[in-house]
């Protein structure tokens, strides 16, 4: 099974659930934003991976908008050499529209994340030929306010429903690629990943979430990553 085929049965199983209060409106990227999502996986997701980099889910200003995890429209228009049209949600909340790649905010994470692969690998070859990025769940959640919701947030009943399809597909993509390592990008991603990836032979870690609302992400974010990283097994040039 290839990732082509894992997202879109992630989709049809996250499809059939319907999450309740605080979340009222639910976008899924890899439906609205298929174009860029399918340029990213036939372009960099084809072959063995050293290590398998794993985000929470979808930022507003990021994969919301292009469909590609982390995916600040400046650097996966010019650094990765993606750009494709981008629908909407089904239902879409006034404050959290979907511009696609006319989206002029940045999103800081991932700027700071795939500005870390550019400056340290060079060229979007370099970086894939080990590394791939992912995110746990495909989902971005608002309440009425247009105030996001993190994945842990959405009520208990939905949240391991929602969890277990993202387990699934975490798994089959690790099977897909057969990374030496799995590296969840925050606490929560690395809870996941140790979850969905019981038994599997690889080496699970973490490193420092790129997010401005934390401050040790604000100083260095990239010296601390290279660093973590090393410390896992995993060579940075």
């Amino acid at each position: 099974m290839d990732l082509i085929d894992i997202a879109d049965e992630l989709v049809a199983r996250l499809a059939r659930i319907r999450v309740g209060a605080p979340v009222t409106h639910v976008y899924n990227p890899l439906v609205y934003a298929r174009g860029p999502h399918l340029q990213y996986l036939t372009r960099y997701g084809r072959g063995r991976k050293q290590v398998v980099l794993v985000g929470m889910n979808p930022g507003p200003w990021g994969m919301v908008q292009t469909g590609v995890p982390f995916g600040e429209v400046n650097l996966v228009r010019d650094w990765l050499g993606i750009e494709a049209p981008v629908g909407k949600p089904n239902r879409e909340h006034p404050r959290r529209p979907v511009l696609g790649f006319d989206c002029h905010r940045s999103e800081v994470s991932g700027q700071r994340l795939w500005g870390w692969a550019r400056d340290s690998f060079g060229t979007p070859g370099r970086f894939f030929r080990r590394f791939f990025i992912a995110n746990y769940c495909p989902l971005a959640f608002f309440d009425e306010y247009g105030r996001n919701i993190t994945p842990d947030k959405v009520p208990t009943r939905d949240k391991q429903r929602i969890a277990s399809a993202c387990d699934a597909a975490l798994r089959r993509t690790a099977e897909a690629l057969r990374p030496e390592f799995v590296v969840g990008v925050g606490g929560f991603a690395e809870s996941r990943a140790r979850t969905a990836l019981a038994g599997v032979d690889v080496t699970i870690g973490r490193i420092l979430h790129p997010s401005p609302a934390s401050p040790a992400a604000n100083k260095n974010w990239a010296g601390k990553v290279r660093r973590q990283l090393e410390a896992l097994g995993v060579a940075v040039p």
